[in-house]
């Protein structure tokens, strides 16, 4: 089962083989899972021409996103196609992180996507499946840190890090612009353009902190205290995970 939202871009024009080819893109899913890395993305390439979207998961039954948001799988792990032209990844918790079943569904799968897109906390769990290896990579301000010893060459200042078919950003917008920069590469940068005129994509913070650099140290390390308690777990079962793989 999957949701599919098909038109045509630019009527009256031929579309090329490639693009009358349904793209297909998943989206990982998990209890506990940070709906806001995901989202961007899927608004993405549910506009994008001919796509089809799956949110994956082990079963589908609703499970509860976070910040809490009711949510289902449209497309279980046993029926994800085989071949997806982009795989996105988002934040999930540290018992995810550790479960040698998602390692291993994450593995396989990226290992056959054209495009791999990791988002926030996201990027932990393809390192945890070992697939920084020697790549460039980024992820948000808290976890930053564990990179390297997920194999990968960390990138800080908040831009979409691009290593081959491998595509990492922080949160929130970072979902967005990872995901028209990969449908550019699938659709062409006229189907991306289009897109995001569609979805009006032209973030303007409204109090200008939404870095470290432009927060400062006081209120970056407010932040920082006030979710370790979801990101210290999951940096730990990163590492534990990616020694096991070793």
């Amino acid at each position: 089962m999957h949701f599919a939202f098909h038109h045509h871009f630019r009527k009256g024009r031929p579309m090329s083989a490639t693009a009358r080819r349904p793209l297909k893109t998943g989206f990982l899913l998990a209890p506990g899972v940070a709906v806001m890395d995901l989202f961007g993305a899927h608004a993405v390439f549910g506009f994008a021409p001919q796509s089809e979207l799956h949110l994956l998961w082990k079963t589908r039954e609703p499970i509860s996103a976070l910040p809490p948001f009711p949510i289902a799988a449209t497309t279980t792990f046993a029926d994800c196609p085989d071949e997806l032209d982009a795989f996105v990844v988002g934040a999930v918790p540290a018992d995810v992180i550790a479960d040698d079943e998602v390692i291993a569904f994450v593995r396989r799968q990226a290992s056959r996507a054209r495009y791999v897109i990791g988002i926030c906390g996201g990027v932990l769990l393809l390192g945890a499946a070992g697939l920084l290896n020697g790549r460039r990579a980024t992820t948000n301000f808290h976890v930053l840190d564990a990179l390297a010893e997920l194999g990968a060459r960390p990138v800080g200042g908040g831009e979409v890090v691009i290593d081959g078919n491998l595509y990492t950003a922080g949160p929130a917008t970072g979902g967005f612009e990872a995901a028209l920069l990969v449908l550019a590469e699938l659709r062409g940068a006229e189907a991306a353009k289009h897109v995001e005129l569609t979805i009006e994509y032209h973030p303007r913070a409204p109090f200008g902190v939404g870095t470290p650099a432009l927060a400062g140290p006081a209120l970056t390390n407010e932040v920082l205290a006030a979710h370790a308690w979801f990101f210290d777990p999951c940096k730990d079962a990163a590492r534990a995970a990616y020694g096991r793989g070793r």
